[in-house]
């Protein structure tokens, strides 16, 4: 005659895993979302830079472009105020 006891244990070891490998892609996806941002603030820094330093060399109406673009600044005499102040 045989005899079985079923225990819960393994049900909780489960639920337990599910629960944890769940919070580790949810922390994973946190983690990807804020490094996307802090590059889109590098990429954009470092974008504001190169133009300013061609803008000193070269003032092409392109490059005003960019950099309006890039900055929001509409008036080209701002552009060019705001470039001095940058590149210094």
């Amino acid at each position: 005659m045989k005899f079985e006891l079923k225990t819960e244990n393994d049900n909780y070891l489960k639920s337990f895993s599910h629960f944890f490998r769940t919070f580790i892609v949810f922390a994973l996806f946190l983690v990807l979302c804020d490094l996307s941002l802090k590059f889109g603030i590098i990429s954009k820094h470092y974008q504001i830079e190169f133009n300013c330093k061609i803008l000193s060399v070269k003032k092409s109406q392109s490059n005003i472009k960019k950099l309006s673009r890039l900055s929001n600044l509409k008036n080209k005499q701002r552009i060019l105020e705001f470039c001095r102040d940058y590149v210094k």
